[in-house]
């Protein structure tokens, strides 16, 4: 993901812009914690192993992009409040990341898979709504 610092590139009639792969992952972990019933990203040991061993955390933890030409695929996991629906927060991460995605960058979000690692029952896990 970003520790390779990979970056989208497009070409514009003034040059070229690159779009950072941490950029997306940023974006989409900010979409997905303002979604109701999102208590917080959970890391993906898989993806976020260097964090484990002692790398500075950021907010794009639990969060892995893949960029294929103008094409990007979202994973991220969260952990959702006690009493919340998961099902309806998934879907409504989602639709979050897709749109915050597509409208910040210009690139088609092909899939945004969403892993619900947990239920939070501590006390920033209200229910909100």
């Amino acid at each position: 993901m970003a520790d390779a610092r990979e970056y989208v590139s497009r070409p514009d009639e003034l040059g070229t812009i690159h779009i950072s792969e941490e950029v997306l992952a940023v974006i989409s972990a900010a979409a997905a914690l303002e979604v109701e019933g999102v208590v917080s990203l959970a890391p993906n040991l898989g993806n976020d192993l260097a964090e484990l061993l002692g790398k500075k955390g950021s907010l794009s933890r639990g969060v892995h992009i893949a960029v294929n030409g103008d094409t990007v695929s979202v994973e991220l996991s969260i952990l959702v409040a006690y009493g919340c629906v998961i099902p309806e927060v998934a879907q409504a991460v989602q639709e979050a990341v897709l749109t915050a995605v597509d409208n910040t960058s210009g690139l088609h979000v092909e899939c945004v898979n969403v892993n619900v690692a947990g239920v939070s029952f501590g006390k920033d896990a209200k229910k909100q709504g």
